[in-house]
């Protein structure tokens, strides 16, 4: 067969490849700009025979074919860097050596780290955005959810920088915990938004708010600050400041009162001393005995009776002072929430000043993030919520409330609801409705406390209330195809940098299988399956398309990928056409604004 030189791809006419998919998906990643994004990151190493830049993109393609090591990129059953064809779909003239790649993320800093982030945030906006429109234009409401998970390394292990023990892979592990948040995605299904490292000993009562702020930032919109629920919970708190600073004054008036009391019988066990001391060198002057009722004699017992009651005085004194140093204690805790609140309200003052369209938005978490002032904030900052309760004493509490006559509602094969409307929870100051499951899991039974606060009437359809919070399933979803498509469940670098850039290169992949799987469907309307989806599966797209031959085949105006005999999709052709770089149009609509109430 003859070849000729081509201009798209530079590569001869037929040529085989190892990892098809990967070659309409290097087109793609050049239409959208993802490649020059890239290529702009600044890295500080120097060029040798592959730009460091290179070897970045590298790294990002080797996490969309699924590698699960590093040194699979040159020692898998078919290396990847020596997949030119691959390397020129994604506009570099080669790959480098696993090692290379090694060598310049542990080069990256954490500059490289925001420059990446910067890159990918820049080349997703515009497909979140238009995400974010369509979901308000045909459902009124934005749907989050988010998640804490693992990302364990060896228990023996020294060289991972940050680790910490936690819980994590149900037992007590090293490694690190990942903050993912997600959106449900009318085109996509799932969208990821962000994501976050943290050592392993982060716990997710303390990563809510650091993760709705996260969202918020990547999608551009949030909903409407309930600062009138906030100026009431101030106000609220204001009163108990108030109600422990009269507590600070008479726990201070008790000690005032004790001090003087000691100061006084201080005073007179010295005079009496003093007394005891002039008797006895009276009566050893007049070498006169000591009698049990001679004046010498009284005194002492005075003097006896005095030194009991002083250290009766002091220990007044030693319980007034703890008094009053839990009193303290307390309004300070008291004074700093206030500050804390205070501080909010005037933030979130200022934040729906600067939000001219705010949002109706849910945001659907486990029982980790269940606390009640995580339910609190979650409230003042407009959401409406669905999550677990975290403190297992809900459970109980609602379990005391369950009678013979309390009426149970199937929603699932050996699931069940009761619930109660308008309830309240330790630390939440707003009423929340609450329902308790039970599962009956062959002669065992286990329970546990769904809160939800928003405008829904869940507790009239208990069903819908089961089903929608369990949908809550597609960030689980993610987390283990992230695991297990992507290969996080090993850490293919050991430096602080490539580490969060490996955490930020998964979660774009699996958002970028999606758009490509979307765009293909769009170029090959007449594809076979199973490539004939707008959403087609990714760990099948990964795990299969990516790592199987087909030759490459130069066309005008685009190429022919033809699948070889010995793939999984023999005999399937794709004509993928070039494309001039991707804008996305946004939907006009009306309906998405919602005006605060």
């Amino acid at each position: 067969m003859n070849q000729q030189p081509i201009t798209h791809l530079e590569i001869p006419v037929a040529t085989l490849t190892s990892h098809a998919m990967l070659v309409p998906w290097g087109m793609y990643a050049q239409d959208i700009g993802l490649v020059e994004a890239l290529e702009g990151v600044p890295i500080s190493q120097r060029t040798r025979d592959h730009t460091p830049q290179t070897k970045l993109i590298e790294f990002l393609v080797s996490i969309l074919a699924g590698c699960a090591h590093l040194k699979d990129i040159s020692h898998g059953s078919h290396p990847l860097h020596q997949d030119l064809v691959v390397a020129q779909a994604w506009g570099q003239k080669g790959w480098a050596d696993h090692s290379g790649v090694s060598r310049t993320l542990k080069a990256c800093t954490e500059e490289t780290v925001a420059a990446v982030k910067e890159a990918l945030n820049s080349v997703l906006q515009p497909f979140v955005a238009r995400e974010v429109m369509l979901a308000l234009r045909d459902q009124g409401v934005l749907i989050y959810d988010g998640d804490l998970t693992g990302r364990p390394v060896s228990n023996s292990s020294t060289t991972y920088p940050g680790v910490a023990f936690g819980w994590m892979s149900d037992s007590v592990r090293l490694g690190y915990q990942a903050a993912l948040v997600s959106m449900h995605s009318p085109t996509y299904g799932r969208m990821w938004l962000s994501v976050e490292q943290h050592p392993g000993d982060t716990v997710s009562l303390f990563q809510a708010e650091a993760m709705v702020r996260a969202a918020e930032v990547r999608t551009g919109a949030r909903p409407w600050r309930r600062t009138d629920l906030l100026a009431e919970r101030i106000a609220q708190h204001r009163i108990a400041r108030e109600v422990e600073e009269a507590k600070v004054l008479r726990a201070q008036g008790r000690v005032e009162q004790v001090q003087a009391r000691l100061a006084q019988v201080d005073q007179e066990r010295g005079e009496w001393a003093q007394r005891v001391a002039e008797l006895e060198a009276d009566y050893q002057t007049r070498n006169r005995p000591e009698r049990p009722h001679s004046r010498l004699a009284q005194a002492r017992r005075k003097l006896g009776v005095r030194e009991r009651r002083l250290e009766r005085r002091r220990g007044d004194l030693e319980r007034a002072q703890k008094w009053l140093e839990s009193r303290e204690a307390k309004l300070a805790i008291v004074r700093a929430e206030l500050w804390g609140l205070e501080c909010r309200l005037e933030q979130f003052i200022a934040d729906n000043d600067a939000n001219p369209a705010p949002i109706r938005a849910i945001f659907r978490l486990d029982a980790g993030f269940g606390s009640g002032p995580n339910v609190a904030l979650l409230i003042e900052m407009g959401y409406e919520v669905y999550t677990k309760a975290k403190n297992h004493q809900v459970v109980r509490a609602l379990r005391r409330r369950v009678s013979p006559s309390t009426s149970w509602t199937r929603v699932g094969k050996n699931a069940e609801m009761a619930s109660w409307a308008n309830e309240y929870i330790t630390n939440c100051p707003y009423p929340l409705d609450v329902a308790l499951e039970r599962f009956h899991t062959g002669s065992n039974m286990r329970h546990a406390a769904l809160l939800h606060y928003g405008d829904d009437a869940v507790t009239t359809d208990l069903a819908g209330w089961f089903t929608f919070y369990n949908g809550r399933q597609t960030i689980e979803a993610g987390i283990k195809e992230g695991k297990n498509v992507f290969q996080m469940h090993h850490l293919k670098v050991r430096s602080s940098a490539g580490l969060m850039i490996q955490e930020e290169f998964a979660v774009f992949a699996a958002n970028f299988v999606r758009l490509a799987a979307a765009w293909l469907y769009q170029t090959c309307p007449d594809a076979p399956p199973p490539f004939d989806r707008a959403q087609a599966s990714v760990k099948q797209m990964v795990s299969i398309a990516a790592n199987t031959s087909a030759w490459v085949i130069r066309q005008p105006g685009g190429c022919l990928l033809r699948f070889t005999e010995l793939s999984a999709f023999a005999g399937i052709e794709l004509v993928i056409r070039d494309a001039a770089p991707i804008q996305l149009a946004l939907p006009l609509f009306k309906s998405c604004v919602f005006s605060p109430i």
